[in-house]
């Protein structure tokens, strides 16, 4: 540790890149980041390793830091039973994922901060999340718990050896392959009637609390619409956007999505803005709109590019990870208002009608997290629409809409001289991968080719930088230090980004680049034996397990997007043998996805795909005559998941494609006339010219 005046010290953290680790290089323990120099010493002084795993903007994180991490006493206890090593899951999804699955094991629940106790060799023996200072109620505090984790050290080694034992039993099992069988139609059926199930009636969203936004259940649940034409399915997402985008999950004045909502109003949020929630939400507010043409939705989708290309993007184009829920040292204190301050900021009269909309309140709606008692605080939330709200102010729409505009600018700008909540400005090649497939869909189903640019700087950054001359994919740029070799995820939403890019774009380099990186994934992370994707690569650092799961968490896991991605990749290149694999994932995880089948919705949403009716499309065409984009436009318009589309241009791009899809070198245009070559589940249409026609083929009605 260097001490350079008291008080006034840093630790090895210092020299990081990750703002999470960053945030405790000024704590008075002993922090390691997780290297070889951390276990050598505690194998060296024979003491257990004290593991502490969390992110940059997690609420309990820095409630146990403040607590524990930076209180003298605690620190001095610490560094006298443990070598302390901090880790920013963000930064190593490899190690989280395996000591949470040991959390869960040993207390039956998970979350962050992650805390575990485990050998010099990296074998854990004790795991909990946050801990306070001081015991309270059954809780033990880590004043009293490290002096016991001290002397059970010293004096009970065959205790924890036999506790280490059933850890790495347990941990065997689990990651044990189970019955294998088809994904079939109706494990798709089981989710639905799940979710169909959970689903809050009233509210929107699904289970009570804390509610998440989930849009992978979502975006199978349309797809389920799609095939059964149930208005219960589509009414569910409604439901659910509608009241997310009214409550308080949702930032009214600077935009973008909070975390979750921790009661089943949507209105009390977890303050924090991920990038990843941002991509998903994108994603799904897109498909409702392209279903509805309901300018509400198609709203959010302008919302959330807004705020992810004004707060979230880098000079480099490339997005930042997320934005803390707390500024000096209060969750949600840049969001709230009192209502004196909106009545001193927008004037009496104006005041009073937004305050209306937005219920705005003397007492307050924001509790304190401690007491429960009214703050005087007011977190900004919808109860209706502005249609409906317009008879309670006795306004137009029109007049409403303008009065509403011109005080959340005014609002807007009152807060930005507020102090920030931090800025997490790692850049994650995964996340990024996820926001740009989600602003190539908006891009399509907008119309707005600006998203495109956007998308493009951040995918231009992520291949010129995230990949090295040997094409090795990296996980984290920072401060221009590129680090950590990429897991699962990241080649998995990278390859995403690629296919939904060239979806948007045509440009033949996407496809072939998401091909390359596909032959990357299979030879470097695949599971020979068992078939499905390990979450690290064959040359990683070998951990307690090798993890390869399926289960579609806060965000749609590797093996989901892999599976969808493949079915997509053989579909545009004619190439049955990606497809294989993705039949291979599905018999994987088989058992565990037929016993609980909607925690697998984005896998689903593939198999949707997969069973059909699917869609192969080329249009062969001059790309720059008005027929060619009439007929892309067309088929763009709709909601048809279930499809590809291959432009076969008469220029330059027409000789890259039949390369890399032989079987679009007989696809050429009739007559001169852009022309639709339609294939479904593997069986081809008659060629035609004629719009209507092709959309009578693709089941769709022309508008």
């Amino acid at each position: 540790m260097n001490d350079s005046t008291k008080g006034n010290f840093t630790n090895r953290l210092a020299q990081e890149k990750s703002p999470y680790l960053l945030q405790h290089a000024m704590n008075p323990v002993d922090w390691y980041s997780w290297n070889d120099e951390a276990f050598e010493k505690a194998k060296k002084e024979n003491k257990p390793i004290f593991l502490s795993v969390g992110y940059s903007t997690c609420h309990w994180c820095h409630v146990m830091a403040h607590e524990s991490f930076e209180d003298e006493e605690v620190a001095s206890l610490m560094n006298n039973a443990f070598v302390n090593i901090k880790v920013d899951r963000e930064e190593r999804p490899d190690i989280d994922r395996v000591y949470m699955e040991v959390a869960q094991m040993i207390t039956g629940r998970g979350g962050w901060p992650l805390t575990i106790i485990m050998t010099p060799d990296k074998k854990p023996f004790y795991a909990a999340t946050y801990i306070p200072k001081e015991s309270r109620y059954s809780m033990l505090g880590m004043k009293e718990l490290i002096p016991r984790i001290k002397e059970l050290w010293t004096t009970n080694q065959e205790n924890i050896e036999e506790v280490i034992g059933q850890i790495e039993e347990a941990l065997l099992r689990s990651s044990s392959p189970g019955e294998t069988g088809d994904l079939i139609l109706e494990d798709i059926n089981l989710a639905y009637s799940q979710l169909s199930q959970r689903f809050d009636e009233e509210r929107g969203g699904f289970g009570s609390v804390p509610k998440f936004p989930s849009p992978h259940n979502l975006m199978l649940i349309l797809r389920y619409w799609k095939r059964t034409g149930d208005e219960r399915a589509l009414h569910m997402v409604e439901k659910t956007l509608k009241e997310m985008r009214l409550g308080g999950l949702f930032d009214h004045l600077g935009f973008g999505f909070h975390r979750y909502s921790t009661d089943a109003e949507w209105l009390l949020p977890h303050f924090e803005k991920m990038l990843y929630d941002q991509a998903s939400l994108l994603m799904i507010y897109t498909e409702a709109y392209q279903i509805t043409k309901k300018h509400e939705y198609a709203d959010v989708v302008r919302d959330i590019v807004e705020y992810i290309t004004r707060d979230l993007k880098g000079p480099e184009g490339a997005f930042y990870s997320a934005e803390d829920a707390d500024s000096e040292g209060e969750e949600g204190k840049f969001y709230t208002w009192s209502q004196k301050e909106i009545e001193d900021t927008l004037g009496e009269e104006v005041a009073s009608i937004f305050m209306q909309v937005y219920n705005v309140h003397k007492e307050g709606n924001f509790d304190d997290e401690a007491t429960r008692e009214k703050t005087g605080m007011n977190i900004l939330h919808m109860k209706q629409s502005v249609d409906v709200a317009t008879e309670m102010v006795k306004l137009s729409r029109e007049e409403l809409t303008i009065l509403l505009d011109k005080a959340r600018t005014k609002l807007f700008i009152h807060r930005e001289r507020r102090v920030r909540p931090s800025l997490d400005d790692k850049i994650l090649t995964d996340w990024n991968g996820f926001i740009i497939a989600a602003l190539a869909k908006a891009a399509v189903a907008i119309g707005d080719l600006k998203y495109i640019e956007v998308a493009e700087n951040a995918l231009s950054f992520i291949l010129q930088t995230m990949l090295d001359e040997t094409k090795e994919l990296y996980h984290r740029y920072k401060d221009g230090d590129v680090a950590i070799g990429a897991f699962l995820d990241d080649y998995a939403y990278l390859i995403w980004a690629l296919l939904e890019m060239y979806e948007a774009t045509y440009k033949p380099q996407y496809l072939e680049q998401a091909q390359n990186l596909t032959k990357t994934v299979i030879e470097k992370f695949w599971d020979d034996k068992e078939g499905g994707f390990y979450f690290t690569s064959i040359d990683a650092e070998e951990l307690l397990v090798r993890k390869k799961d399926a289960y579609d968490g806060a965000i749609p896991s590797g093996n989901s997007v892999s599976f969808f991605n493949l079915i997509r990749l053989a579909r545009l290149l004619g190439d049955n043998e990606y497809e294989d694999y993705a039949v291979k994932i599905g018999r994987a995880f088989s058992s565990e996805i037929k016993r609980a089948p909607s925690a697998y919705s984005l896998m689903l949403v593939g198999l949707d795909f997969a069973i059909g009716p699917s869609f192969e499309i080329v249009i062969a065409g001059n790309p720059e005559n008005d027929d060619t984009r009439e007929m892309i436009e067309k088929i763009r318009g709709g909601f048809i998941p279930r499809k590809v589309v291959l432009l076969r241009g008469t220029t330059e791009q027409s000789k890259a494609i039949t390369k890399l899809a032989p079987f679009t070198k007989f696809h050429e245009p009739l007559n001169g006339k852009a022309t639709a070559h339609v294939c479904i589940d593997h069986n081809c249409k008659l060629p035609t010219t004629d719009l209507a026609k092709m959309m009578e083929i693709l089941g769709e009605e022309i508008h």
